[in-house]
């Protein structure tokens, strides 16, 4: 609180100006900055602005922003790459999260423009172009891109995470529901040498898995499967794992259970399901990201929402599953899981 005692605005402003961070971490991962200094640290303001075709004031503006952002770091005159960016922002990197950002800043900060109508109208206001009729334009074609390469990024940050703290010793196969281009079914399965697993997508969605899954080199030990974990009566059977990991999010709660139902018919017992999201606390009042990301949904889903890991819980029990458990991590694509098994 300031002397005269009233609020502080400094987070009001804090927030304001929240686009102007991201918007400067967007630019300077697409102008090189964070690669350069990645693979060539420790230059000068003026080796910086010469490399990448840049005049003395907005270089200048921009380095001291991205240090003051915690990008990158400053020793005298000489600026190189943060932890963070190093980790994250540059490419050839494990952790690599270019992508995400590049969907964000392209695709998605371009759809909050329009969230008050999706409030006010209670619809999405984004348009899906993987389903006009199969009639792409080439823009088309760079969006979905564009969109894989994030969510790349996001499942197998979540793969390698519940790698280590999933215990899937005595498990064998793993059915990656809505599993996407196959991520996080990797991740487990390189982790897990024992493990084989299914990703389960809609028809068009199979060859983006299986490209993904032949260049990880695991062609023998993941398949795909087409169908539609909604529509079709059952799930396919012989696995004792479900996956469904930022699934629930997209759906409202009565489809959510309906499909736990499904596992819970299909899994042996013994049998896990793992629900992996950004799950909102048990008072559905933060953390900050996962409300954000719920605001997403309504941007663009018709029933979407994120859920609080003591729904999930709660929703699991009542279907039949056991020994609930909640585990809390940090990760691109959630930041916890809520495990049930099969008695």
């Amino acid at each position: 609180m300031p002397e005269t005692g009233e609020p502080d605005s400094a987070p009001l402003l804090r927030l304001a100006l929240g686009f102007g961070g991201f918007k400067t971490m967007a630019a300077a991962l697409d102008l090189g900055l964070f690669q350069l200094l990645a693979e060539r640290p420790d230059q000068t303001r003026e080796e910086i602005a010469v490399e990448l075709e840049l005049a003395e004031r907005p270089a200048d503006v921009l380095l001291s922003t991205c240090v003051s952002l915690e990008l990158l770091l400053k020793n005298g005159e000489l600026y190189r790459c943060s932890d963070i960016a190093a980790e994250f922002l540059t490419a050839g990197k494990p952790r690599y999260s270019g992508g995400l950002i590049r969907f964000f800043d392209r695709r998605s900060y371009p759809e909050w423009q329009h969230v008050g109508t999706a409030l006010r109208e209670n619809r999405p206001t984004t348009m899906d172009t993987e389903h006009r009729n199969g009639r792409r334009t080439v823009e088309d074609e760079q969006r979905i891109a564009l969109f894989w390469e994030a969510m790349r990024a996001m499942s197998g940050s979540v793969g390698r995470v519940l790698t280590e703290l999933v215990d899937l010793a005595e498990h064998h196969k793993v059915l990656d529901l809505g599993g996407g281009s196959g991520s996080c079914a990797i991740e487990l399965c390189r982790g897990h040498p024992q493990l084989s697993a299914t990703v389960f997508e809609l028809p068009h969605i199979c060859p983006v898995a299986a490209n993904q899954i032949r260049a990880a080199g695991l062609t023998g030990t993941i398949d795909t499967l087409s169908g539609d974990f909604h529509a079709d009566p059952g799930l396919p059977t012989g696995y004792d794992v479900m996956l469904l990991s930022n699934i629930l999010h997209d759906w409202d709660e009565g489809r959510d259970r309906e499909l736990l139902r499904k596992c819970l018919a299909v899994l042996p017992s013994g049998g896990l399901v793992i629900i992996s999201e950004m799950l909102l606390n048990p008072e559905r009042t933060g953390p900050p990201e996962a409300m954000l990301l719920s605001m997403q949904r309504l941007i663009e889903t018709e029933q979407g929402r994120n859920y609080s890991e003591s729904e999930y819980a709660e929703w699991l029990a009542d279907t039949g599953f056991t020994d609930i458990e909640v585990i809390r991590f940090t990760a691109l694509g959630a930041n916890g899981a809520v495990l049930g098994r099969v008695p």
